[in-house]
């Protein structure tokens, strides 16, 4: 069967023309010829293409509803899929065929055997704790749509507000049931059109409505728990609401995080949901099942397991609200989804989610602050290829300690594509990312400061030890669960790294440097004045030290509701400093006390340092240890 297909989508730019090098996702099989298709000036892509659907594709392993085939020669574009899926997917791979010299204008010539390794690929935004607009998540599905994102996970409610309005039940959007924003909330109008949005580019939308937990705006309006026979009622009559605007196969549940006080609960909201034709997520840990009683889980905790006979989405590793800018994007990269090559029916794909616990006054400081899209571009390319190198938790975060090791090649040929769809497709939205993997560091080996944070050491006949990145884990957020830079930090110690940067002249250049990276799910409390951070971290520049930025936020007691501000370098300007032409020594004093305080509950042991220019587009400087 051979036809031309036609697709509402959103096609790169004009400008943004790329080629073989750039591809991103990285199809699983591609074949260049050294041929070019050439394209007049107005060609539209929809028009050349020659399609023919077929029954089967016998080679393709898995997910064969969204496989295709792409042939270009000099005389011809074909597409070989089948499903019209499989043929949008062709089409979005072309798309990255493109190549512009000049006035010349033409599509590589290849073979592509392309098919996803999981089904799903996707992320999750926290509007229960922070509305975002329906504008803002349209740009945000639009542009990960491109790179073949397939899953939008909406959570709506929340303890902070029910974000999702109600015809039956108006008194859930009444400003006073809401612990933030009040009164902010999708109509819907909005949620049927945002469903469509997502369909057109083949995007599939999953609801939340968090139950029995994670629901006081819920209990503010009603006065009564989900868990009561009251509560169920009610429960349900929303649901119908939920069920006639979704026009989607999966509604999630939630269930995390709570104590079940009535054991009919979860399996009736299950059945009740079902029996509308919708298939059930629920988080795990949560609610224990059995196959057969629920439709997929989604894993958010190191103890969520993968369970035969129930299609499992990882989460476990994939809170961006404790990321880093920088190193984590390497452990998400090279981890193994659910430490599996690929797929099957008990593994179904990832999602990276934002967790919004800690307030952000701005949408575009809740992108900024979890440096959302180079983490959504690493999982849309090791979701759709799979393979990994190892999980999360264990070649962790670190960079190989050499260039020259292949994993440290894969993230460098990943990084350099993915830098080059930021400055094509992404100057409109926050992308604080710069190229990593040619910054070189020496750290020493630990000093015990015996409590004394302020203690110096002789750090320059120190034995040290190299490390690549613009950021670096001693001891990561999550402890020992994630291998850093030491294999077994301890408490109360010192660490000195060094480097230097190579400038062709004296000049003014940006400096991205934190010492702590807030979490976007504490209630830290900021710096004092005249502070990095409560370790008493310190940064010098040709041995003139450098004093931090005034901070915005001056409050003193733990709270989730005093918004962060300019805590974390992603929403401040660059530090302004003066490189000599030349090179420039840069040294770090790292001390660590307690791995917990009452100022800052999760202390991470890291540093991120990096020069940049002033707009914090583009890297300044070349970096290494030695010259």
């Amino acid at each position: 069967m051979i036809k031309k297909l036609f697709y509402v989508y959103l096609l790169f730019p004009a400008v943004a023309l790329a080629g073989l090098r750039q591809l991103l996702p990285i199809p699983q099989i591609v074949t260049p010829n050294g041929q070019q298709y050439p394209l007049s000036a107005s060609t539209l892509l929809t028009d050349i293409a020659t399609v023919q659907l077929v029954p089967d594709l016998p080679q393709i392993p898995v997910n064969k509803d969204e496989a295709y085939i792409l042939e270009v020669t000099r005389d011809k574009v074909r597409i070989t899929a089948i499903t019209a899926l499989g043929v949008y997917r062709a089409h979005q791979t072309l798309q990255q065929l493109v190549v512009q010299k000049g006035k010349k204008r033409y599509i590589e010539g290849c073979t592509i055997t392309d098919y996803p390794a999981f089904r799903v690929r996707g992320f999750m935004q926290d509007a229960g704790r922070s509305y975002l607009s329906v504008q803002e998540l349209k740009t945000e599905i639009a542009l990960l749509a491109q790179y073949k994102i397939n899953v939008f996970h909406w959570h709506l409610t929340e303890n902070e507000g029910w974000r999702l309005q109600s015809l039956r039940y108006p008194q859930l959007n009444a400003a006073e049931n809401y612990e933030r924003m009040p009164a902010q909330y999708y109509t819907l109008a909005e949620a049927k059109e945002l469903v469509e949005f997502c369909r057109e580019r083949h995007v599939m939308l999953i609801p939340e409505i968090d139950m029995p937990g994670h629901s006081r705006a819920f209990e503010k309006a009603f006065g009564t728990s989900m868990q009561t026979e009251a509560g169920i009622s009610i429960l349900k009559n929303l649901l119908d609401e939920v069920c006639e605007t979704f026009s989607v196969p999966y509604i999630h549940i939630g269930t995390d995080e709570v104590a079940f006080t009535n054991p009919r609960f979860v399996p009736e909201m299950v059945q009740y949901l079902r029996d509308k034709g919708k298939k059930v997520i629920s988080w795990n840990p949560g609610w224990k099942y059995q196959a057969g009683e629920i439709d997929m889980t989604q894993l958010w905790s190191y103890r969520g397991k993968a369970q035969k006979g129930i299609p499992a989405i990882d989460c476990r590793f994939h809170y961006l609200n404790h990321y880093d800018a920088f190193a984590d994007l390497i452990a998400l990269y090279n981890s193994r989804i659910l430490n599996v090559e690929q797929g099957d029916e008990d593994h179904a794909g990832a999602i990276i989610a934002i967790w919004n616990d800690r307030y952000i006054a701005s949408e575009r400081d809740i992108i900024a602050q979890n440096n959302f899209y180079p983490a959504a571009l690493a999982l849309a390319e090791r979701a759709w290829r799979g393979g990994g190198n190892a999980y999360f938790d264990g070649n962790g975060t670190m960079l190989p300690s050499s260039p020259d090791d292949p994993i440290f090649q894969q993230f460098a040929d990943f990084e350099a594509r993915m830098l080059w769809h930021k400055a094509h497709h992404f100057k409109h939205v926050p992308f604080a990312y710069v190229k990593q993997t040619d910054i070189e560091w020496a750290i020493t080996e630990p000093f015990d400061n015996g409590g004394d944070l302020s203690k110096d050491f002789d750090w320059v006949n120190a034995p040290t030890r190299k490390a690549y990145g613009a950021s670096i884990y001693l001891r990561h957020t999550w402890g020992d669960l994630v291998p850093g830079f030491y294999p077994h930090p301890k408490p109360n110690s010192t660490a000195y790294a060094y480097t230097r940067v190579y400038s062709p002249k004296k000049q003014t250049v940006g400096l991205w440097i934190s010492f702590q990276n807030y979490s976007r799910s504490e209630k830290d409390i900021p710096p004092r004045i005249g502070h990095w951070d409560y370790k008493q971290s310190k940064i010098w520049l040709n041995g003139t030290e450098i004093a931090p930025p005034i901070w915005q936020s001056q409050h003193s007691t733990p709270s989730n509701e005093v918004p962060l501000t300019n805590e974390n370098f992603e929403v401040r300007p660059p530090l302004r400093v003066t490189l000599n032409k030349g090179w420039n020594r840069v040294l770090l004093k790292l001390p660590i006390g307690s791995f917990s305080t009452p100022e800052v509950r999760l202390v991470k042991w890291h540093f991120t340092c990096v020069f940049v220019t002033l707009d914090g587009q583009e890297r300044a400087g070349t970096m290494r240890v030695n010259n």
